[in-house]
């Protein structure tokens, strides 16, 4: 033989004379169909009235006999429909797993960009706090003026007083001697009279 003419056996055949074009994703969509149904009480409910019928028909009606009693055909039918819901079913799974694995996926680098723009608006919001403390806000301003005002208050009441004590004094060096009581008991009999 020829170089040319023989087969290599690190490569497939070529294409049979025969050959069935079948659509993956419509067949597993069919698959998946069918596995729905015979998971439905409409099938089990269905099922369960020609068994009952089967195994009725074929114990009272002895001209209508196909299956006598061990009921080898009506075994058989429950064998071929478990030798095909079988592997039907695990296409339709094996199709539910990769539908979930694309979604998992798609829920862990959409899980990971909400992270990453958490810790971003985190660090603003850091930043922020940052800026804003060296900034004198409302309430700074506001409790400033409060303490500034409650301060020229007592500051204008100790002035009022010290007027007010140093006329007492001028007033008790005239009529009596000035001491510390009677200073205090003129500021009291001063306020009264007010």
């Amino acid at each position: 033989m020829a170089e040319g003419a023989r087969r290599r056996l690190d490569q497939p055949k070529a294409g049979r004379r025969f050959a069935v074009d079948i659509d993956p994703e419509a067949f597993g969509r069919v698959s998946e169909r069918l596995a729905r149904f015979l998971g439905t009480g409409t099938f089990l409910f269905w099922q369960t009235v020609l068994v009952i019928l089967w195994i009725t028909v074929n114990l009272v009606a002895v001209s209508l006999r196909w299956d006598p009693y061990p009921f080898i055909l009506l075994n058989l039918a429950f064998s071929t429909q478990a030798a095909y819901a079988a592997p039907l079913i695990l296409l339709a799974q094996n199709r539910q797993d990769d539908r979930d694995r694309v979604t998992l996926e798609e829920d862990r680098s959409r899980s990971a960009q909400t992270k990453a723009d958490t810790e971003f608006l985190a660090r603003e919001l850091a930043a922020l706090r940052l800026a804003i403390g060296e900034v004198a806000t409302r309430d700074y301003l506001r409790g400033e003026m409060d303490r500034l005002r409650t301060d020229l208050e007592e500051m204008t009441a100790d002035r009022d007083g010290e007027q007010t004590g140093t006329d007492v004094v001028k007033k008790g060096k005239k009529d009596k001697p000035a001491g510390r009581d009677s200073v205090r008991a003129d500021r009291r009999s001063h306020l009264h009279d007010d």
